[in-house]
């Protein structure tokens, strides 16, 4: 017999055929749905699949007595409550790895998008404009990229950026000793002297606002930020006003706070580009972090250690 499997996020119905090989599966992928008294009726489950959006709270887990693994899809793993996991017992696992080259990809187009201004120039051609009377957009190579985050991700966009001949530093909760680029000791410190700052940290109450509008007056007039991690790490109406007043250049988001719903502040503001969290999103990936799910769920019913197990 197959284990129960919980899963409290949409899933494609390729995907949903992977899972099904090891799995007999309940799924309830609407966040309205997943309540203590609608899912006491999985009881026998003893895995969740789920992602670090909608993760996994205290509450879910007190209705669901049989659950002993809690895999995310993707890195993200701050809404599952590893409180709670950690006193039951249950594994966590993640996809850490899986989608990295496909979030480095898109950090890197967003940027390049926002600092030549090719959302605005592709409607300006659209509508029969043309170069005249329009500023020329900065040169993008040559400048200084800070990484706020310097994990797998911002790893990656950094080799990325070294094709541009971008300077680079970082600023981390510690300083990483084989890492040859400029470490700073404070996001303030390294947006200062960053022309772009990209964000890559996880998410949660510790990073919260961390990029703030002492942060981005550091950044400074002239300067670009992309915020590919989670929407609660950039303090939306101070970035609105630092957009809207000129305090920085522009921005690049692929994540908001109160997603799926797009700030008001940000609709009409034409010097930021805006995508639907979808950085980590690729058929590759997808593939890649749903495999990650079955290696991790099979090793952990067979009785050995997870691909990617989350510290508790």
């Amino acid at each position: 017999m197959k284990p129960e499997l919980l899963v409290l996020v949409p899933v494609k119905d390729e995907y949903r055929e992977m899972i099904a090989r090891h799995f007999d599966i309940h799924h309830v992928p609407c966040v309205r749905d997943q309540t203590p008294e609608r899912l006491a009726e999985y009881a026998d489950v003893r895995a969740v699949l789920t992602n670090g959006t909608v993760g996994c709270r205290a509450e879910l887990l007190e209705v669901l007595p049989k659950v002993e693994l809690i895999c995310a899809l993707g890195a993200g793993y701050e809404n599952i409550d590893l409180t709670a996991a950690r006193r039951r017992g249950i594994a966590v696992g993640n996809g850490a790895g899986t989608n990295d080259s496909c979030v480095a990809d898109h950090a890197m187009g967003l940027l390049l998008a926002a600092v030549r201004g090719l959302v605005f120039l592709d409607a300006h051609t659209r509508a029969g404009g043309w170069r005249d009377a329009l500023p020329a957009p900065p040169n993008f190579s040559g400048k200084r990229l800070g990484i706020l985050g310097m994990g797998t991700i911002g790893r990656k966009i950094a080799r990325r950026a070294l094709g541009f001949e971008l300077e680079i530093g970082y600023h981390n909760r510690r300083r990483i000793e084989d890492e040859p680029y400029a470490y700073f000791d404070s996001a303030q410190a390294l947006a200062a002297w960053s022309d772009y700052l990209v964000v890559v940290t996880p998410g949660g109450a510790a990073t919260h606002h961390l990029v703030d509008a002492d942060v981005l007056k550091a950044l400074g007039p002239g300067g670009f930020v992309v915020n590919v991690a989670r929407g609660s790490v950039v303090d939306t109406a101070a970035l609105a006003t630092a957009l809207e007043q000129g305090g920085i250049a522009g921005a690049g988001l692929d994540v908001y706070e109160g997603e799926p719903e797009l700030p008001e502040a940000l609709r009409n503001l034409h010097n930021v580009v805006l995508t639907p969290h979808l950085a980590g999103t690729s058929p590759e990936a997808a593939q890649a972090s749903y495999q990650r799910f079955v290696d991790n769920a099979t090793r952990h019913f067979s009785g050995q250690a997870l691909v990617s197990a989350v510290p508790l």
